[in-house]
């Protein structure tokens, strides 16, 4: 008869096999699901990279085959309270019933007057103000479908070293977040992987392999080219 020093024993070893088997049906769950989520991201990624990366190929040339529209539309000038661009901007397409991100583009010269520019996905509005005239000028770009995908692909509603300009449309905030959804799932998948490679002792030579090839040749592309060119 084992002494109960002995007893704990399998009860703990039981246990971690339990805690093991359930960790890696979480895994493959987990993995499974993620992947279904991302799948339309990811093609959303590959494809538009392929198309960046190809500007040659003449059938998702898009801003050539743009289609604008020019027009005037009567404003009246923004509230006193409202002072700073950015709030006036959204003053003036709250009156023309536009949608998007601002984005500021010249240094005014004239406090009655604004001109700036309005994004969103597949719509580009170019803005000149005038309040003191009672009227602002819109000239509206209009691309397909293959330029909403080409701008998904790197929208986010900031402009580098320009702190005038960043995020200020909730969907570009919702997108954004979406976008760190998708880094996040992506790492967690790489992850996940890993895992899944590890409980293989067959294939972790391979693997090995594999997983070397990818780090070096990633590795050449952000540091190597530093100290080769």
């Amino acid at each position: 008869m084992p002494s109960p020093s002995e007893s704990p024993a399998p009860t703990n070893s039981r246990k971690s096999v339990s805690l093991l088997v359930k960790l890696e049906r979480w895994n493959r769950k987990l993995h499974f699901y993620s992947g279904l989520f991302l799948i339309f991201f990811l093609w959303l990624f590959a494809f538009t990279g392929l198309l960046l990366n190809h500007p040659t190929w003449a059938f998702h040339e898009h801003w050539q085959n743009r289609k604008e529209t020019n027009y005037d539309r009567s404003i009246t000038a923004p509230t006193s309270n409202v002072t700073d661009d950015l709030a006036q901007a959204r003053d003036i397409m709250e009156q023309l019933k536009i949608e998007g991100d601002v984005l500021l583009t010249t240094t005014r010269t004239n406090p009655s007057q604004l001109v700036f520019q309005a994004r969103r996905p597949g719509h580009f509005f170019f803005i000149n103000a005038d309040w003191a005239q009672g009227h602002a000028t819109v000239r509206q770009a209009d691309v397909n479908i293959w330029g909403i995908m080409k701008v998904l692909h790197a929208f986010t509603g900031n402009v580098p070293d320009d702190t005038r300009n960043h995020r200020d449309w909730t969907l570009t905030y919702v997108w954004a977040y979406a976008m760190d959804a998708v880094a996040a799932g992506l790492i967690f998948m790489v992850l996940s992987s890993i895992y899944m490679w590890l409980q293989f002792p067959e294939k972790r030579r391979f693997g090995a392999f594999v997983l070397a090839l990818g780090c070096i040749t990633c590795g050449l592309f952000c540091v190597g080219l530093r100290w080769m060119f």
